[in-house]
């Protein structure tokens, strides 16, 4: 069997999936790098690369083999989502009633649905759901930790309240 180093013109576009996917699987790690969070741009990039990369195996081989042998890529799929939970159930953390690790997790969830998706090309979606989980990841923080605050506030004026009460 000859390998030939230069691959064909068709592969090309295969090429560029995966390295869509990365890209996008970096930009996300890139924020929670920032946020100083454990799984970063190179775990990020792993899932949203390998997740692309199972996914073009899977089409490839199924096209390839179609008059075969009866195959589903979406099986592929699944068992992507069944490998990221195990993976990400090894991030969440339980410690003195707080819970760390959980939106890590989910990203990493999401990281392979846009590796998945990049996948089976459909690149404009792979692209906005980037763009929708930095959202997420950034602004949806600001947002939740103003919440938190203001609870906070709201829970220490009752107890001072209740204090002076009594």
């Amino acid at each position: 069997m000859e390998i030939d180093l230069i691959p064909p013109p068709e592969q090309f576009e295969i090429f560029l999936q995966l390295a869509l996917a990365m890209f996008l699987g970096v930009l996300l790690g890139t924020e929670r790098s920032i946020a100083g969070k454990t799984a970063g741009m190179r775990t990020y990039a792993l899932v949203s690369l390998g997740s692309c990369l199972f996914v073009i195996v899977a089409v490839v081989i199924g096209a390839k083999y179609l008059p075969i042998v009866d195959f589903d890529p979406l099986r592929v799929s699944a068992g992507i989502i069944t490998g990221i939970g195990f993976l990400g159930a090894g991030l969440i953390i339980m410690r003195e009633h707080h819970l760390r690790g959980l939106t890590t997790a989910a990203g990493l969830w999401v990281a392979a649905g846009i590796g998945v998706a990049v996948g089976y090309q459909l690149y404009v979606v792979a692209i906005y759901t980037t763009f929708l989980t930095l959202i997420v990841f950034t602004i949806m923080w600001f947002i939740e930790e103003k919440i938190k605050r203001l609870s906070h506030q709201k829970k220490q004026a009752a107890a001072t309240q209740n204090s002076q009460d009594q």
